[in-house]
Formats: C-alpha cells, structure tokens, sequence
C-alpha cells in the first residue's frame, strides 16, 4: 500500500512498534514483556526524545506474534523487524536505522525466521 496523491502530510515518519505483550508464567510461546522489553522500549524512547528524533514515534506494541525471538519491533515504513536483547542493541539501531538510514543486519529478523532450540537447530 503507497500513500495517494491527496493523502494529508504524515503526522510521524517512522514508528516503531516495540512488543511489550505479556503472557502468564510458564506459558509455551513466552512473552517479550518477561525478556526486558518493557524496559528496553523505555530506554528507547527516551534515547530518541534525548537526541530530538523528531518525526519519530517509539510506541508499546501488543503482541507482533513472533514471542519465541522477542523482544521484538518493528520499523515502518520499512517493514524492517529486530529482535534486540541489550541497551547497547538499541543504541545500535538508532544509529544504524533511524539515524544513518542503514539496517543492523546482525539484529535482523527474516520472515522465515524460527527460534533455534537447544542443540542449535531450529524450532
């Protein structure tokens, strides 16, 4: 889907949905929420007020349904997904992405993309 000619001016140029769902302990998928999202989204957040990103909108996601690689986001208008685990993740992104307008290609998520289980294969 592309924007239409008489389409009103976008409000933000990019958001960035950051999975924060969280699900009951023990359950199967496991949540983002109880991997640190909460927190790191947060500290996105705030790195990219603190830098005057503007046009740049970090908001809580509910569930992205990819919870077994969370915590995960996702970047549009670029359809781009990550899952990051650190500070130092997102620091990585904001540069890389949003402020170079290149991609980390080590924090990239593929469509195809299944968690590895415990021998290293994948799920």
């Amino acid at each position: 889907m592309s924007a239409k000619p008489n389409d009103p001016p976008l409000f933000y140029a990019v958001h960035v949905f950051c999975c924060t769902n969280e699900r009951p302990a023990g359950h199967p998928r496991g949540c983002c929420s109880a991997k640190g999202s909460v927190k790191l989204r947060n500290y996105m957040k705030a790195k990219v007020k603190a830098l005057g990103l503007g046009g740049v909108r970090v908001n809580a996601s509910g569930c992205l349904d990819r919870c077994e690689l969370g915590p995960t986001m996702l970047i549009y208008p670029e359809g781009i997904w990550y899952g990051y685990e650190t500070p130092e993740d997102i620091d990585e992104i904001i540069q890389s992405h949003l402020l170079d307008g290149g991609r980390v290609k080590r924090l990239m998520l593929m469509p195809d993309q299944r968690p590895e289980t415990e021998d290293g294969s994948s799920a």
